[in-house]
């Protein structure tokens, strides 16, 4: 046996922490710092088998790998989700949306969303995001402290997917606690409380989708640019079908819209809350992107590298493969390290420093191959925008009181995180 087999699958040359590591027994300290450990399981198990037969990649060669070869790695995850969701609303969602889907799905709902994630649809909504920001911060400068989570990286996703979505203003308020609890459910290990409130909002977030969709029909409203209206011309409901081509069921347009908010919400949100906790962190870094505020797009990408919004991936191995030297049989489950491989010091020198410079800069915070996030130019936009005119209108951003961590492994972010700004 190889050493690099050898390695990844025998406990007795590997250290107690790396051996023992289980996605279902995790630490707070992990939660709040998993670096360390995918450093670990990097350096000494990077195919981890875990207690429940499956493998833990944290090497950025093997996820692209994966990444790159849809037809050996499924995505589909109706198998994968049972245990934790049986028969539920959770179930039901999370097997009909775009991410957890194999083409001909994928294809389908990815066709129809594409016009709305154009260069030309951006720059369209790009004045737009940049008056939600000014509105935003002109709040924050008047109060002199925000909740950066709540007052400003969590409302500039929402209120823009509320726009495409066609969510009348003043029905907003709860899509957030919705996304939370619907992508909550999608961690490790599932509380019974998490479970519910999961179901929940799933329940309430299609009972209001079908009747904004009614509503929308029946009033004739809506305009052509939003998604919603796209996705309900590629459905059955819409009133000429025509020939050729399959239209989504009615099923598939309400879950892909809840998918669209959630996807939308939790990448922006936490990149934006990451990106500002990491120039705080640092400040030579903020100072630096002040002073050279065209760097914007090259610290973005480092937010992304550094601090994932995103830390975890899935596939299914749909039929006999190998990965990194170690065979895997077909239909097992493997989880992609999306944080440790974008810290792999075989892809980025120095992985642990913040460099608002660094290029190359191909991490995979946004996946690969045709599950590449269908909305990773918008989210890259919007966090341009946000992090961009925070920094340059602010002379003092400084933390005022202590952040809430989300508590979650796969996707890494902030609750809560009080700042005090102030304009010289």
């Amino acid at each position: 046996m190889n050493q690099t087999s050898r390695s990844s699958t025998d406990p007795e040359t590997q250290p107690a922490s790396v051996a023992a590591f289980d996605l279902r027994r995790l630490t707070r300290d992990f939660l709040d710092d998993p670096y360390p450990t995918y450093r670990a399981l990097r350096d000494h198990a990077p195919v981890h088998r875990l207690p429940d037969g499956s493998y833990f990649l944290t090497r950025y060669d093997d996820l692209v790998t994966v990444y790159r070869d849809a037809k050996t790695w499924s995505s589909d995850k109706t198998v994968d989700f049972k245990p934790n969701f049986g028969d539920s609303l959770l179930y039901e969602h999370h097997t009909t949306s775009l991410v957890f889907n194999d083409p001909p799905i994928h294809t389908r709902v990815r066709k129809l969303l594409a016009p709305t994630f154009t260069p030309r649809a951006l720059a369209a909504l790009q004045p737009r995001i940049e008056a939600l920001v000014d509105r935003l911060l002109d709040g924050a400068e008047r109060r002199g402290t925000i909740d950066l989570i709540g007052d400003f990286a969590a409302a500039i996703p929402v209120q823009l997917i509320g726009d495409l979505l066609g969510i009348p203003q003043d029905e907003r308020e709860p899509l957030r606690q919705w996304s939370l609890d619907i992508l909550g459910a999608l961690e490790p290990v599932l509380a019974r409380e998490k479970f519910e409130a999961g179901v929940g909002s799933v329940r309430d977030f299609k009972a209001y989708l079908s009747d904004l969709v009614a509503r929308r029909q029946r009033e004739h409203s809506g305009d052509d640019a939003e998604i919603l209206s796209k996705l309900v011309a590629g459905s059955e409901l819409a009133s000429d079908v025509g020939e050729g081509g399959e239209r989504l069921s009615e099923l598939e347009l309400l879950h892909n819209c809840i998918f669209l908010l959630n996807a939308g919400h939790e990448t922006t949100t936490n990149l934006i809350g990451n990106a500002v906790d990491l120039l705080l962190r640092h400040p030579g870094a903020l100072a630096d992107l002040a002073a050279h505020p065209d760097c914007i797009d090259s610290a973005v990408e480092e937010f992304l590298r550094m601090e994932s919004s995103n830390q975890l991936g899935n596939r299914r191995a749909a039929v006999d493969t190998d990965i990194g030297g170690i065979v895997i049989p077909a239909g097992t489950y493997v989880h992609l390290g999306i944080g440790a491989a974008n810290r792999d010091p075989a892809q980025f020198p120095d992985p642990d420093r913040l460099d608002i410079r660094r290029t190359p800069n191909r991490h995979l915070a946004f996946g690969g191959g045709i599950h590449t996030c269908a909305g990773n130019s918008l989210a890259r936009m919007e966090a341009k925008v946000a992090i961009g005119k925070l920094v340059a209108r602010f002379t003092s951003i400084e933390p005022a009181g202590t952040p809430v961590r989300g508590g979650r492994a796969r996707f890494r972010g902030f609750l809560h995180y009080p700042v005090a700004v102030r304009r010289s």
